[in-house]
């Protein structure tokens, strides 16, 4: 078996046997240095994707011209469900924001496990509603919430598995512009007046979340 602490957290952790075992025998294992690309938007794709460990971010380019960052994945989540059983081109760059190693498996695996096992079929059908239900909140939030209800929200899920009640979020400004679909200069005066009312303490090395209790009341407030 390739790690089996893989299965141990994020969505592997509460996958079937089936999966696992198709994993961990199957799999070829992939590593990327921080900023290289696994695969880019509009590129054919057929393989599922399992994070060992490192952090990988998704994103697309607007219809202006803008990134828009979508998502930061962790060890154990799994991705690429959508090419891997109707292959085609991908809807998204994935890059490596540290070093990174990953497991894929390719949709002819995939396709014999199914035939084995119906439990990885159910597995494929948690994960597709599981990004349903994302990309619902995603478009939900971009039409409905202000943007400081948005960057409250998203600071408050890049930061998510950390466990330092304090923790620190590395991404600049203009990072945390593109999560939000806003400017930099909207975001920046957004977290100077946080930075005001100790919500948060900004400076070159990223973002520190100091108060999680009062940026979740932020997100709530300004929910519609």
């Amino acid at each position: 078996m390739k790690d089996q602490h893989l299965f141990d957290c994020g969505f592997l952790a509460g996958a079937s046997p089936a999966l696992k075992e198709t994993m961990a025998a199957l799999a070829t294992e992939t590593t990327l240095r921080a900023g290289e690309i696994l695969f880019e938007h509009g590129d054919p794709g057929d393989t599922l994707y399992a994070i060992l460990d490192g952090a990988l971010e998704f994103s697309v380019i607007s219809a202006d011209g803008r990134k828009l960052a979508l998502d930061v994945m962790h060890r154990g989540a799994v991705f690429g469900e959508i090419a891997l059983f109707d292959p085609g081109p991908r809807t998204a760059t994935v890059t490596a924001l540290e070093h990174s190693r990953v497991l894929g498996i390719r949709n002819a695996d995939a396709m014999a496990a199914l035939q084995r096992s119906p439990d990885f079929g159910i597995d494929m059908l948690r994960l597709a509603g599981k990004r349903m239900r994302w990309m619902g909140y995603q478009l939900s939030e971009q039409v409905f919430l202000p943007l400081p209800a948005r960057l409250a929200k998203k600071v408050l899920h890049l930061t998510s598995h950390m466990t330092d009640p304090e923790p620190l979020l590395i991404l600049s400004q203009t990072e945390l512009a593109e999560f939000a679909g806003a400017s930099r200069e909207a975001v920046s005066k957004i977290i100077s007046r946080w930075g005001r009312s100790g919500i948060v303490s900004a400076s070159r090395g990223g973002l520190r979340l100091l108060n999680r209790n009062a940026l979740r009341d932020l997100a709530e407030i300004n929910e519609v």
